[in-house]
């Protein structure tokens, strides 16, 4: 059977999405490729021809928004400008945002996924190392004047990535929300981002304020 331009590619997307969504929800061990196949709408005998092994496969889902331009899965109301000069605290926001608390499937694997690659082989956690330099060097591009750049930058990823990991670990849905804006408000400080962020907020709540009195006014003056 002749297959369109492109097709290959598309079914292994469909497979390593499948596989992320599958992993983050039950865990590496917990899934087989029966499971990971028919969640990309697939039968078990055809994984062989784009994947070596389940490992193999692994090492793929481990991809992120930071080093995958066709993730499009960074979550519901919550968008990551890569190429803003204000990227740092867009990703820490992102990170330990209420959606992305929520959305489990969804979640970057350095959340969901650490303690499985721990016990899984080198390619597996060089991909997740691959993963984390590369959020890293995103939030290093925002530190500016900072001379500790690199080493500051490290300590904000794994206090976001840890502080999500904490969060979903808790029983207690207040403290899961504590935990998130404790870490989001001191990784904004060590970024010096937490004036910016403030001052954002503001001039949003400013322009709604003045819409809305433009609207009253409005209204006020119609016979």
């Amino acid at each position: 059977m002749t297959y369109p331009a492109g097709h290959r590619t598309k079914v292994k997307k469909e497979i390593i999405d499948s596989a992320r969504r599958l992993f983050n929800r039950y865990g590496f061990e917990c899934v087989s490729l029966q499971q990971i196949m028919a969640g990309a709408g697939l039968t078990h005998g055809g994984f062989y021809s784009y994947f070596n092994s389940k490992s193999d496969l692994y090492a793929e889902v481990l991809g992120c928004f930071f080093t995958d331009p066709e993730w499009k899965n960074c979550w519901e109301g919550v968008h990551v400008d890569l190429s803003s000069t204000d990227v740092g605290s867009q990703v820490v926001q992102a990170y330990l945002s209420r959606q992305h608390f929520d959305d489990v499937e969804n979640s970057c694997p350095m959340v969901a996924l650490p303690t499985d690659v721990a016990r899984s082989g080198v390619s597996a956690k060089r991909a997740f190392e691959t993963v984390f330099k590369a959020m890293v060097s995103v939030l290093e591009r925002s530190l500016d004047g900072n001379n500790r750049r690199r080493v500051t930058a490290q300590a904000i990823a794994a206090l976001s990535i840890g502080g999500m990991i904490v969060a979903r670990t808790v029983v207690d849905p207040t403290l899961a929300d504590e935990l998130r804006a404790a870490c989001m408000a001191v990784a904004l400080n060590l970024g010096g981002w937490r004036d910016r962020t403030n001052d954002r907020k503001n001039n949003r709540t400013k322009t709604t304020n003045h819409k809305t009195i433009r609207r009253r006014s409005s209204r006020q003056a119609t016979p």
